[in-house]
């Protein structure tokens, strides 16, 4: 019977047996974020479902009759794709930083941190998880428009790619607001004075074409306007910007929000008392 060297009944610290990645212990971390957000369904998934369609049909009754077509496509056409992206980048970014700044608070953030996982195994469950929540909310908003607005995918690879891109971006950027965040005004002066301006000033509810030359300029600036913009060519085949240099931003802000987040994992900024 061979007999269990030291070195083999105690590994060093930090040793890993997982291979170069622990795919389940990332797993359980991706399942574990879903499952939070799942079991409140009601307040994650169908509150922000019903407030969107509560803004469609505002704007239905409202000016929906008397705005113009834009680009050729009726205004309720236009508007809807911009509702979805909305509510994804909005839920995308409230999952990820809700999550963690909550552990912060309550003090079980030590459960995230000390199962063998390396800080990019962290990034990824709870990066995608966001992502998950993000296209889950947007998926349900879609079908919940369209028994009232008709909705034709005219390029499927673009509605993809900026549902996904739009979510991990706002995801990532919920994971370094919930880490620097140390309460909860805090992570609310992030949403007020962050997400919520980049998102109404980005051509939601309009088309940038209309917008004095200067305002026009700033808002090509605006990360979220190629997400919008390029979600809705996705679906109206119509762009107020260049869709390959939506494409190339949005990889290349997502790509530097993924190491700063990395480094915060790895640096244990704000993270370790």
């Amino acid at each position: 019977m061979s007999v269990m060297t030291n070195e083999e009944r105690f590994p060093a610290a930090g040793m890993r047996r997982f291979g170069a990645v622990n795919w389940l212990g990332t797993w359980t971390l991706y399942l574990k974020e879903v499952q939070r957000f799942w079991k409140i369904l009601t307040q994650t998934v169908v509150a922000p479902v019903i407030t969107t369609l509560l803004y469609l049909a505002i704007f239905a009754l409202s000016v929906g009759s008397l705005r113009p077509a834009v680009h050729g496509v009726p205004f309720i056409e236009f508007l809807a794709p911009g509702l979805i992206m909305m509510t994804m980048i909005q839920n995308a970014f409230a999952n990820t930083s809700s999550s963690l700044l909550i552990s912060k608070v309550q003090g079980n953030i030590v459960d995230i941190l000390m199962p063998p996982l390396s800080p990019g195994e962290l990034n990824f469950g709870i990066a995608m998880a966001g992502v998950t929540r993000g296209v889950a909310v947007g998926l349900v908003t879609a079908g919940g428009m369209l028994p009232f607005v008709h909705m034709n995918v005219v390029h499927l690879w673009a509605v993809v790619f900026f549902a996904v891109g739009a979510s991990l971006m706002l995801s990532l950027l919920g994971m370094i607001g919930g880490i620097w965040s140390e309460k909860f005004d805090h992570l609310q002066a992030v949403t007020n004075f962050v997400v919520l301006p980049l998102t109404f000033l980005s051509g939601t509810f309009y088309s940038v074409e209309q917008l004095p030359a200067f305002a026009h300029a700033i808002t090509h600036w605006n990360p979220v306007f190629y997400l919008i913009d390029g979600f809705r060519y996705g679906f109206t085949g119509q762009a107020d910007g260049n869709v390959e240099t939506g494409v190339i931003l949005t990889i290349a802000v997502n790509l530097v929000l993924w190491i700063v987040s990395d480094q915060f994992f790895r640096r244990g900024y704000r993270l370790k008392g």
